[in-house]
């Protein structure tokens, strides 16, 4: 028998001034996309904004459907919208903000599993981190790469005969 340890390592931070005006930024546009979110079901309104190696952010926010699970997460409609556009530009980083009921988390709210492994390929297919900034009114969490979210993932190299 062999023990096997998983450590991630993340940021904390207390203020958004604590980071670097383009995370500032980011953040800031990620929060601005949850109140373009459609949530009238859960009321729980996700935004995610991407940075690409080219500068260029773009946002996106969750759509809710009456018949689940047909919505999509603010953060795959974001890199979906960033890959179909860009496609051979890679996301640097994704910052998520979320509102319950219109106000602020307490805390950072961390992406579901689909879209940790959405990020994860975004990550593989360009060979590079993927950072994720977490926001909430309380602190800000920041992992350097999306394999830190989501060990022992499936990737391509498990298809492989």
């Amino acid at each position: 028998m062999k023990k096997i340890e998983i450590v991630t390592s993340l940021i904390e931070v207390d203020d958004i001034n604590e980071l670097t005006p383009q995370d500032q930024e980011l953040i800031t546009s990620a929060r601005a996309a949850c109140h373009n979110a459609y949530a009238p079901y859960s009321k729980f309104s996700v935004g995610a904004a991407v940075r690409l190696a080219n500068g260029k952010v773009i946002t996106g926010n969750n759509q809710e459907n009456a018949a689940y699970p047909s919505g999509l997460c603010a953060e795959r409609t974001a890199i979906f919208w960033a890959n179909s556009q860009f496609p051979d530009i890679a996301v640097e980083t994704i910052a998520i903000s979320v509102l319950n009921n219109g106000k602020p988390v307490a805390n950072p709210i961390a992406p579901c599993g689909s879209c940790r492994q959405v990020m994860l390929e975004t990550e593989n297919r360009f060979e590079t981190p993927l950072r994720v900034i977490m926001d909430s009114e309380s602190k800000i969490i920041v992992s350097k790469n999306t394999v830190g979210l989501l060990p022992l993932s499936f990737s391509a190299q498990d298809l492989e005969l």
